[in-house]
């Protein structure tokens, strides 16, 4: 009987980088687009007051998977047993996953709010899903490398 992948150092690292990457992405979200530039809210299809709660809302959920990433590679640091590139690789990953699919699904497919508004949206979406699209793939490319042999390159 084959060990838990997840319960792996290299799943453990893995994991963690995918909750920072996704708190990070959330994160940057609400803090420059929401908040800063206020160009949008996290749900625009109501009113002022319930864009805000919704802000709040999506800010609580980027903070907790933000956290809980970060206090999960600290635990891996303390016993040594960070596996960097698989941490990296879910940082990337996990911030360009949720940028396409903030993008695709909750910008098109849901329209819960668009990148901004009184401007060509195609520009904007172009340059969003791209950077989240580019993410992705570095993301994926570092998880696919085949691992170093030597202990030093964790």
């Amino acid at each position: 009987m084959s060990a838990d992948p997840r319960s792996s150092p290299t799943g453990r690292s893995l994991g963690g980088g995918l909750l920072v990457g996704v708190g990070l992405a959330a994160t940057v979200d609400e803090v420059v687009f929401h908040q800063l530039l206020h160009w949008h809210h996290f749900y625009d299809r109501a009113s002022s007051a319930a864009g805000l709660v919704s802000d709040g809302v999506f800010h609580a959920f980027g903070t907790v998977a933000l956290v809980a990433g970060v206090f999960l590679m600290a635990d891996l640091r303390r016993r040594g047993d960070v596996v960097r590139v698989r941490a990296w690789a879910g940082v990337l990953l996990g911030s360009g996953v949720f940028q396409v699919y903030d993008g695709l699904v909750q910008h098109k497919a849901l329209g819960l709010h668009q990148i901004r508004y009184g401007v060509e949206l195609l520009p904007y979406d172009l340059v969003w899903n791209g950077t989240g699209a580019l993410l992705a793939v570095v993301g994926a490319a570092l998880l696919l490398r085949r691992p170093a042999r030597s202990p030093a390159a964790r």
